[in-house]
């Protein structure tokens, strides 16, 4: 069978990665990106998991979806791709390939920070609580109480502090928050998140060197950014 023309102006629009793979393996028509990408080389599959699955679709003639782990023959690094492979004008087969190796990795560290947050919530959280109950029982020592009461204020802030930077961290997701956005120079932000982790480094004997180029300006919101680059210093740290 001949392949329609157009077929390549079709496939060249397509978000995913897109092959056509004739009776005898060879790839007659792909999208650049299935190039780009590292799928194709020359009129071949790269990845013997992709020929597998595209054997499998010839010979019972089913559509089949399917998550690889592909390693790019550029990096060597692995690809998360999500496949669909699909029998087509009698022998040949299209296969289309979404690379989700950025969502997967989105995931992971949203992931992480659920886990991180959840571990620094219980020690303000659990501190609260006992300091609420050595309170109770030091109501008849006046300076005991206010001692705990100090203490209990320190948490609260540092709770505080906590769930301001989750909701700041969760507006970093969203794209209605650069509705608002103005110039900002990136060493403005980068000094103040330095200034801020301070404390943090210096309690660990941490030194902070600081080293920006004061020419760069973006667009966005300077508070974000400062929380955005905090949280990388504070990763590091």
């Amino acid at each position: 069978p001949v392949i329609p023309d157009g077929a390549s102006a079709i496939l060249s629009v397509l978000s995913s990665s897109a092959l056509v793979l004739d009776a005898s393996e060879r790839v007659v028509n792909n999208s650049p990106t299935a190039v780009a990408d590292g799928f194709v080389a020359g009129d071949r599959l790269v990845h013997p998991a992709l020929l597998d699955l595209s054997r499998a679709v010839r010979r019972d003639g089913v559509i089949r979806e399917q998550e690889l782990t592909l390693h790019r023959p550029q990096t060597g690094q692995p690809a998360f791709v999500s496949v669909r492979a699909a029998p087509i004008l009698d022998a040949h087969v299209l296969l289309l390939i979404d690379d989700r190796t950025q969502a997967r990795r989105v995931e992971e560290v949203r992931r992480d920070f659920v886990v991180n947050v959840s571990h620094e919530l219980k020690t303000p959280v659990g501190g609260l609580s006992l300091l609420a109950e050595a309170i109770i029982d030091a109501k008849g020592d006046p300076e005991a109480t206010e001692r705990f009461a100090l203490r209990m204020q320190l948490e609260a802030a540092r709770l505080g502090k906590l769930i301001k930077e989750i909701v700041d961290l969760s507006k970093l997701q969203s794209a209605a928050v650069l509705e608002a956005a103005e110039p900002v120079r990136l060493a403005d932000v980068v000094a103040e998140a330095v200034e801020v982790s301070q404390i943090e480094a210096g309690a660990k004997d941490i030194a902070i060197t600081e080293r920006s180029n004061p020419d760069v300006w973006v667009f966005g919101d300077f508070g974000l950014l400062v929380t955005a680059v905090r949280n990388l210093i504070g990763n590091a740290i």
